[in-house]
């Protein structure tokens, strides 16, 4: 599992002065002009959204500009010219992979009837992917943060969680309280269309009671190894998906 703490926050891509990553203020999301780019520019920017995906999912968030600028080809001045800083960048990927695995979900709420079809269709769909790999960091942040601390867990290679007593459901939350991902939209909807095919399943009995929307989404996380070899990356994440799956599933009593 690659998801990866790089000290990154919501609240990181927020400067003085109000206003989400005003740093890009009067430029677009990802600090482009709202005027369209020129053909050399946009392919350079295709390149480094590709690279950029490839190095965080194989590395973590915590992947240095210039490895993306290295396997994009272009020069780190070129990434920086795009992207006013890190946090711009790791916040565009996360929540393009976020709304990746959100019409994933939705796609296998309305389009199979039964509930265990659609919530493995989800995970198969969503680890096979990759997107668990990028999941933003927040999002994974529920549950054991206790146990790692006193395991010797490497801290930058699993996900940091944390949980509101009782529920054993994920939660988003932030390192600064005061500038939480609560009001981060796409993962909220995220949240929300999980909760429903883990209703869904659970309800039917399909799935074990003790189930959350966080083990959902830490299946996707863990399923997705990054191994040098395509086949073998995809054969290791069927295989590991299945047992998964098994793990799930409820068994009569």
């Amino acid at each position: 599992m690659h998801v990866q703490d790089s000290h990154w926050s919501s609240a990181s891509a927020i400067a003085p002065g109000g206003g989400a990553m005003s740093a890009a203020a009067g430029n677009g999301r990802d600090g482009s002009r709202s005027t369209p780019l020129r053909v050399d520019a946009q392919r350079n920017l295709e390149h480094v959204l590709r690279a950029a995906r490839e190095v965080f999912g194989e590395l973590g968030y915590g992947a240095p500009m210039e490895d993306v600028a290295r396997r994009a080809r272009v020069g780190v001045g070129t990434v920086y010219r795009r992207f006013p800083s890190k946090d711009v960048l790791v916040r565009r990927i996360a929540e393009e992979e976020t709304s990746r695995l959100t019409d994933q979900a939705r796609a296998a709420l309305g389009q199979e009837d039964e509930p265990w079809s659609a919530l493995s269709r989800f995970l198969r769909t969503s680890v096979a992917s990759g997107a668990g790999r990028l999941l933003p960091p927040q999002v994974l942040r529920v549950g054991v943060a206790d146990e790692a601390d006193g395991a010797g867990f490497d801290e930058a290679r699993v996900p940091q969680q944390r949980s509101q007593p009782g529920s054993g459901e994920l939660r988003l939350v932030s390192e600064d309280p005061g500038n939480g991902v609560e009001d981060d939209s796409g993962a909220a909807a995220l949240l929300d269309v999980v909760g429903r095919l883990v209703e869904r399943a659970r309800a039917a009995g399909e799935l074990r009671a003790d189930v959350s929307v966080s083990d959902v989404l830490l299946v996707i996380a863990t399923a997705a190894p990054s191994l040098p070899d395509a086949a073998q990356q995809a054969a290791a994440s069927a295989r590991l998906l299945d047992i998964l799956l098994e793990g799930l599933r409820s068994r009569p009593s």
